[in-house]
């Protein structure tokens, strides 16, 4: 086991920075149970930290941060089902080529690469694609520990609740060292980018949606255009687009095309609405980012589409969705900008991204999600002392 003191944590955008007791990296699992149980007989608080890229206060904790970047790599796998087990702590950029070097490749990813996997499932991280899940419905099983410092095997054919609870579960009901992925086999794509008219993009963007694997827009305020972002098989021809300007084109696998590299660190709120509310929504903020925020904000909102699945906090829980975050830089002020943004996306029934800024807590936030209190209820089960509930996550909760 290593420790380390009095080391500031600031995560990826430099807006949440706290020093925690200590930090520390087991690299088994029962070094894992042992800073669990002591933290249990202590009454002291364990968070896990990935890669830092989430802005909200999820890992915060005065008392032990850990890592599980030991936790690393391929397990196993079966080329038969397309699943694999890996270490909890891999990191995306690593997973891609770790998995296409056995011919298995994940079905979707987001926008950056730099997480890890268990931190990706763990607050619903998500790629675009009117027919693509979050990248947490591919886990269909899980080895954690729980907040009573039992190692706990959980698969989705023998506790699908538990899986469903733990695929979006903020780090709540136990520490994750391994996962096991629901996967494809390796395949390619070719990423083609468009400029086109805000309206043109706006007026086809059903048409657009069923055309392509992946679809999504960004919206520039200062120019009032868009960036139409589409991915798909290389032999699918693409789509004619007359209302927009091919710029880029490219191919290759899929951990290779999805993702961007992000050097410009940005703030974000962002917020899932019902599929159908994406459009009209999206045209409230277009307007008041123009009335309003036009002067002082120069990133783009980003619109993605999302399939719905089951998990019990996951923000698109139950109903196909649309995603619309906005960004400003980190160096900047953005607090009143989102304020007033966060005020419209909640007008439509929108549920916030948990590692992004919101304002929401735990009554607000139960009106949300029709299996709240199973979660809850799971959660104070599989951690009975409230090892992994630090303040902000209790206040989160609604379980000071």
């Amino acid at each position: 086991m290593r420790t380390h003191s009095a080391d500031e944590f600031i995560n990826w955008s430099g807006s949440l920075r706290f020093i925690p007791r200590s930090q520390v990296w087991p690299a088994t699992e029962q070094a894992v149970c042992v800073y669990v149980r002591d933290a249990a007989a202590r009454g002291r608080k364990i968070r896990v930290a990935g890669s830092g890229h989430s802005s909200s206060p999820i890992v915060q904790t005065p008392d032990i941060l850990m890592s599980m970047r030991d936790h690393h790599g391929l397990i196993d796998y079966d080329l038969h089902s397309h699943r694999a087990m890996v270490g909890a702590g891999t990191v995306l950029h690593d997973l891609g080529s770790i998995l296409h070097n056995v011919g298995l490749g994940m079905q979707n990813l987001g926008d950056v690469d730099t997480q890890t996997i268990a931190g990706v499932i763990s607050t619903g991280t998500h790629g675009s694609g009117r027919k693509l899940q979050n990248i947490s419905a591919t886990l269909i099983g899980v080895r954690a520990i729980t907040g009573n410092a039992e190692v706990v095997d959980w698969s989705v054919e023998q506790h699908p609740d538990l899986i469903n609870a733990a695929r979006v579960s903020m780090g709540l009901l136990g520490i994750f060292t391994a996962v096991r992925l629901q996967l494809e086999p390796t395949y390619r794509l070719r990423r083609r980018e468009y400029c086109a008219r805000t309206e043109d993009c706006l007026a086809h963007l059903d048409e657009l949606a069923d055309a392509h694997r992946n679809f999504d827009f960004y919206w520039y305020p200062r120019r009032d255009e868009v960036k139409i972002r589409t991915l798909n098989p290389p032999e699918v021809p693409p789509p004619s687009l007359p209302f927009a300007r091919c710029i880029k084109e490219q191919e290759g696998f899929s951990h290779e095309i999805i993702a961007r590299e992000r050097e410009l660190k940005f703030e974000e709120l962002e917020y899932f609405l019902p599929a159908d509310a994406g459009p009209e929504c999206f045209r409230e903020v277009r307007q008041r980012i123009l009335q309003r925020h036009r002067k002082h904000v120069g990133w783009r909102v980003l619109y993605r589409l999302i399939a719905r699945d089951d998990a019990f906090l996951s923000p698109v829980h139950g109903r196909d969705s649309v995603a619309i975050s906005v960004h400003q830089n980190a160096s900047l002020p953005y607090q009143e900008y989102f304020d007033d943004i966060e005020f419209i996306v909640r007008a439509y029934d929108g549920r916030p991204h948990w590692g992004k800024k919101h304002s929401l807590r735990a009554e607000q936030l139960a009106a949300l999600y029709p299996r709240w209190d199973d979660f809850i209820k799971l959660r104070r089960e599989l951690d009975p002392n409230g090892v992994f509930l630090p303040e902000p996550m209790a206040q989160l909760l609604g379980e000071e």
